[in-house]
């Protein structure tokens, strides 16, 4: 996949940018690009109505979702015809397969597994691991002043690992949930909590005047994932190029941060 890791890939010890909207995931060149739009159509997306704010359906039993909408979005500015399907997790993959759709967006991981038996598009959505304290501590952070200091972390989690890894002077407390780790912080039972920075930041919803994100994102594939992407059928490259280009489009816009803040409004970046 053409991402551009120089922009991504935020590794231990190396500043970071600010926070921000939504950073490039991929080439911003990649909008230039412009594939044979003639050879799509359409796009038939599946998905799963099971995996909020992603995908799922709402009280009316409409689909909704940050996927549908950017499935929508894609198809509007290509001024490509696109249907959405909703399936189990468990047929959803193999529906693919069988040709009953051309793109599978319901957070499929980009493992070496799945690589065997689906292409995928850029990267969409990263989603980083990110540092949580008490807000008159939020900013700026050291993390190497955290040595010696009380660190929430998930037990077992990727997070544990990297604080295992990267930050092995740091007392860690474990928690058997996340909210669990980042209550500690608010009740002043840890100096911060490393985590998931999606879920962090609904947690911010509940808890919105002890603490906020300290410090930059961290991007570790290996520990993280690669984030989220689109899956296609092995060899229908002109589908993945369509939605290629499009998400490049929608960067370019800003019609991609509207989407990602609509969902998000507490931005993980």
């Amino acid at each position: 996949m053409r991402i551009l890791i120089a922009l991504i890939l935020l590794c231990f010890g190396v500043a970071g940018s600010p926070a921000q909207t939504l950073p490039y995931h991929a080439d911003p060149s990649a909008r230039d690009l412009v594939p044979n739009l003639a050879a799509v159509p359409n796009i038939r997306f599946l998905t799963t109505a099971d995996f909020p704010p992603f995908n799922y359906r709402d009280k009316t039993g409409e689909l909704i979702g940050y996927n549908i909408d950017l499935a929508r979005a894609l198809c509007a500015d290509l001024a490509i015809a696109c249907t959405i399907q909703a399936w189990p997790w468990a047929q959803v993959g193999k529906a693919l397969e069988d040709g009953q759709g051309d793109a599978l967006i319901a957070g499929l991981a980009m493992t070496r597994e799945n690589g065997a038996f689906y292409d995928f598009t850029n990267v969409y959505l990263m989603l980083p691991g990110r540092f949580v304290t008490l807000k008159p501590a939020a900013d700026p952070l050291d993390p190497k002043t955290l040595a010696g200091k009380t660190v929430a972390v998930r037990k077992g989690s990727a997070h544990e690992e990297f604080m295992r890894r990267y930050l092995p002077d740091a007392k860690l407390a474990e928690f058997d949930s996340e909210p669990n780790a980042l209550a500690a912080v608010r009740d002043k039972k840890a100096d911060a909590e490393f985590g998931d920075a999606m879920r962090a930041s609904f947690w911010f919803n509940d808890n919105p005047d002890c603490c906020a994100f300290a410090g930059p994102p961290y991007f570790k594939q290996d520990l993280f994932g690669e984030g989220l992407s689109v899956a296609v059928a092995p060899g229908h490259d002109a589908v993945r190029q369509a939605i290629d280009y499009g998400l490049a489009r929608l960067k370019k816009s800003g019609a991609l941060d509207e989407i990602y803040l609509r969902w998000f409004p507490v931005s993980f970046y």
